[in-house]
């Protein structure tokens, strides 16, 4: 009789671990038909460049003073290092998940507005602080939201826009952006990868002497490389 009850529970155990791997398996959504994050330059991208990745929230302070000396930086090195951002919605910020959803609809409808929008979100931030929006209902956040971002996308696209954020696909896109900045186990904003490898101080703005310190080296190893390359072909 024990060996009977043993047995009936070893086979109870695989079943449930075979039942719940499979639960696993079909709960687990299909990855997502393009790469997560804006590209900061529109067109060819070279695959020699340095990528960095930058991960934002468009509410967070620390977000809003990294950017200029990144900019500064992309526009000193040109086509040699380029840029992907990502976006993580900090749930200590109210209003960040609308402003991000926000850029997703402006990169679908006018992917030149994605970056511009966002210098807006930062140049006005305070619009959409915690303390600033505490009174208003979810729905006002969210017309405001949509007022405010027009004119850098489009007013022509103001009812687009608007409608986009009933569409269930836009609200999936920021879903996505999130899940992703967690599974690169990212936490806080601003967060940088230069080459797939994060830097350290989290939370820390940097400024353009520090990405030149960053950089620098990397072009010159970069550089050096296909000169002994050449060296090795004659």
């Amino acid at each position: 009789m024990e060996k009977l009850n043993l047995s009936a529970l070893a086979f109870l155990c695989i079943f449930l671990s075979s039942s719940r791997n499979w639960i696993t398996i079909q709960a687990q959504s299909l990855p997502p038909a393009k790469f997560d994050g804006f590209l900061y330059r529109s067109g060819r991208v070279d695959p020699d460049a340095i990528l960095i990745e930058a991960f934002y929230d468009p509410v967070c302070p620390d977000s809003r003073d990294s950017w200029p000396p990144l900019k500064l930086a992309l526009d000193h090195y040109g086509p040699r290092v380029s840029l992907r951002l990502h976006l993580l919605p900090l749930p200590y910020h109210d209003n960040a998940y609308v402003a991000s959803r926000a850029l997703h609809i402006a990169n679908l409808l006018n992917a030149s507005s994605t970056f511009p929008l966002m210098e807006q979100f930062f140049k006005y931030q305070e619009k959409f602080y915690n303390d600033q929006t505490i009174n208003l209902s979810k729905a006002s956040v969210v017309k405001q939201v949509v007022d405010f971002a027009t004119p850098a996308v489009g007013n022509f696209l103001h009812s687009e826009f608007k409608t986009a954020f009933n569409d269930r696909r836009t609200d999936l896109k920021t879903r996505v952006s999130f899940k992703f900045s967690a599974s690169r186990g990212v936490y806080g904003t601003p967060a940088f990868y230069v080459n797939g490898f994060a830097l350290p101080d989290v939370g820390s703005p940097l400024d353009y002497n520090g990405w030149r310190k960053i950089i620098d080296p990397l072009v010159s190893a970069k550089f050096d490389s296909r000169l002994d390359l050449l060296h090795t072909k004659f």
